[in-house]
C-alpha cells in the first residue's frame, strides 16, 4: 500500500509496511554535482505530481575500506552510490499527530556509511516507541571536508546535515513529528558529528536532545591540519591547489583515490596501524569537522563549555571495550609491554606511570593485564571515552545530562570481540537478529535490545533514559554515576576511574 505525504518541495509517495509509512530517499537538498561540488548544499528544487519515495536515495561515494567496513554492517546487495546522495528516509506510526523525532546520523570515520545501512532500519524504534525515525546521507571524505583555500568554502559534509535537519524542520509535522522535540543521535563519527552540531551555531534551535555514542567533541581540525591535507591530496589527484576548474572536473573515481592516499586510516592493514593513527600527534581523520571561523570557532568541547548546547539534554557514552574490535579485525602478533608503553608515550608524558595505573587497576577488579588488552583499553579511553565524560562534564551545568557504558559482550570470535564499538547499534534499532553471530540470540538478547531501546526512547521523549530496566542518576562531575547496559544493568560510580583520571591533566 501506499503512503503519501507533502513535503515543502512537493508531494512524496511511500509505503506502508506493518503499520508504517516508510518514506525513503526523500531529497533535502539540491543534488551537489557540478558546479555545486565543493559547494554548501542548496536548497532542493521543487517539482510537480507525486515524486516516488518508496526506494533508497544512493549513498555518498565511498572507497572500499576492510578495516573500517569492520565496523559497519554490510548491506546486501551493495547499496548505489553517487555524488547525487542528499536523500533522508522517515520511519512514522502515523502522518497524524505531534510525536517526538529521532534524527540517526550514521559513523564511518567520516569516510564510509550511509542512513540506509541494514542495521538502521528505523521500523522497530518507530513501531516500539510511537516515535519518528529519521536517517540521513551526507557527503563523505574530500568530497564532504576537503578545505581549500581556494574553493572559498568548506564543512560541506557537516552542512548538509545541518541542512537535514533544516529539513526536519520544515516538514516533520506532515509526518506525525514534532520539530519542537527532536533527539539527534548517532554513532563514531556520528558522535563527533551530533557534538559539532551542539556546537555549531549554524545548527542552533535545530534539536532539543542529542545522545553522541563512541564520539564527543574533541574531533575537529584547524584550517592549517586541512589546508596542508588538502594541498596532499591535489598532489595525489594530479592537480593545482588553485586551479577550481580541474577540481570540479576531477572524476570521481580520482577523488577518491586521492582520498584514500592521504587518509592513514584508510590505508590501514592492521588495528596497530590503526591505532598508531589515532595515537598519533598528526591528525587520526584528515576528514572531519573543521574549524573555519563559521561552522566551529574552536574545539566543539569549548564551544560546549561556553554554553552552544544551553538547555540540550544529552546522553553521552561509549562501550567497555571499544577497541576490541579493531584489534579483532586487524589481528597481529601479541604486543610487548615495551611496544605498549612506547605506545602511551605518543600519548601522554609519563608512559611508564601511566602503564602502571592501567595494569594495577585491571589487577585489582581481576581483569585480565596483558599488554594487547591495556592496549586496547588505553586507545579506547584516549579516542573515545574520556572525550564522552568531558562533554558530559561540560554540559552538566547547562542540561538535564547523562552517560552510559555499553558492557554487553558480543559471542562472535569466542568472545574476543567483548563490548566492542558498535556492537550496540543492533540492539540500538532493534536488528539484533539479523546478526546473532556478532549480537548473540534468544529471550536474553531480545530483552536487552528492548531495554536498549527503551533507554534512547525514554531520553527522546523525555529527557531522561530511566525506566523500568535501570535507574539513571543525572551526570555529576564528582560521583561520575554511569548508567550500565549489559546483561547486569546497574548504576556505577567512577567506573574505570584510575585509568580515566591517567588523562586528567592530558586531555583537556
Amino acid at each position: 500500500m501506499s503512503a503519501i505525504a507533502q513535503t515543502t518541495a512537493g508531494i512524496i509517495e511511500g509505503t506502508e509496511e506493518n503499520g508504517l509509512c516508510i518514506f525513503r530517499g526523500v531529497p533535502f537538498a539540491a543534488p551537489p554535482v557540478g558546479d555545486l561540488r565543493f559547494k554548501a548544499p542548496r536548497p532542493v528544487e521543487s517539482w510537480d505530481g507525486v515524486r516516488e519515495a518508496k526506494s533508497f536515495g544512493p549513498i555518498s561515494l565511498q572507497a572500499p575500506n576492510e578495516m573500517l567496513e569492520a565496523l559497519l554492517p554490510a548491506s546486501d546487495p551493495p547499496q548505489p552510490q553517487s555524488e547525487d546522495c542528499l536523500y533522508l528516509n522517515v520511519w512514522t506510526p502515523g502522518l497524524e499527530g505531534a510525536r517526538p523525532v529521532m534524527v540517526w546520523i550514521h559513523g564511518g570515520a567520516f569516510t564510509i556509511g550511509s542512513g540506509s545501512e541494514d542495521y538502521y532500519d528505523g521500523a522497530s524504534l518507530a513501531s516500539r516507541g510511537d516515535v519518528v525515525i529519521v536517517t540521513i546521507n551526507y557527503r563523505l571524505g574530500a568530497l564532504g571536508f576537503l578545505n581549500l583555500p581556494a574553493l572559498g568554502e568548506t564543512n560541506f559534509g557537516m552542512r548538509d546535515q545541518v541542512a537535514a535537519l533544516k529539513w526536519v524542520q520544515a516538514n516533520i509535522a506532515n509526518f506525525g513529528g514534532d520539530p519542537g522535540n527532536v533527539t539527534i543521535f548517532g554513532e563514531s563519527a556520528g558522535g563527533m558529528s551530533v557534538a559539532s552540531l551542539m556546537a555549531s551555531p549554524e545548527a542552533a534551535g535545530l534539536f532539543q536532545k542529542a545522545i553522541p555514542q563512541s564520539g564527543a567533541a574533541h574531533n575537529a581540525l584547524s584550517v592549517e591540519e586541512t589546508n596542508a591535507t588538502a594541498f596532499r591530496f591535489c598532489q595525489a589527484l594530479g592537480v593545482d591547489p588553485e586551479d577550481v576548474d580541474a577540481l570540479m572536473a576531477a572524476d570521481p573515481a580520482d577523488i577518491l583515490a586521492a582520498s584514500v592516499a592521504v587518509d592513514p586510516i584508510a590505508s590501514a592493514e592492521t588495528a596497530s596501524d590503526m591505532a598508531d593513527a589515532g595515537a598519533s600527534a598528526t591528525p587520526q581523520m584528515p576528514f572531519q569537522p573543521v574549524i573555519d571561523g563559521a561552522f566551529l570557532s574552536s574545539m566543539p568541547i569549548e564551544h560546549i563549555r561556553a554554553g552552544s548546547a544551553d538547555g540540550i539534554a544529552t546522553l553521552v557514552g561509549s562501550l567497555d571495550e571499544e577497541m576490541k574490535l579493531l584489534a579483532a579485525a586487524g589481528p597481529g602478533e601479541p604486543m610487548s609491554e615495551e611496544a605498549v608503553t612506547a605506545m602511551f608515550g605518543m600519548m601522554h608524558p609519563d608512559a611508564a606511570s601511566a602503564y602502571g595505573t592501567y595494569r594495577a587497576a585491571r589487577r585489582e577488579r581481576g581483569e585480565d593485564d596483558s599488554p594487547d588488552e591495556i592496549f586496547v583499553a588505553a586507545i579506547g579511553d584516549v579516542m573515545l571515552r574520556v572525550p564522552g565524560l568531558r562533554l558530559a562534564d561540560a554540559q552538566t551545568s547547562r542540561a538535564p545530562t547523562y552517560a552510559y557504558l555499553f558492557d554487553w559482550k558480543s559471542p562472535g570470535m569466542n568472545g574476543a570481540l567483548g563490548s566492542c564499538h558498535a556492537l550496540e547499534l543492533p540492539f540500538v534499532f532493534g536488528t539484533h537478529a539479523a546478526a546473532p553471530e556478532f549480537c548473540g540470540s534468544g529471550p536474553v538478547a531480545d530483552a536487552f535490545s528492548e531495554l536498549t531501546m527503551d533507554t534512547w526512547l525514554n531520553f527522546a521523549r523525555t529527557g531522561n533514559p530511566a525506566g523500568d530496566g535501570v535507574d539513571a542518576p543525572a551526570w555529576d562531575a564528582n560521583s561520575k554515576p554511569i548508567q550500565v547496559l549489559g546483561d547486569n544493568p546497574r548504576v556505577e560510580h567512577d567506573w574505570r576511574g584510575p585509568e580515566v583520571g591517567v588523562w586528567d591533566e592530558v586531555i583537556s
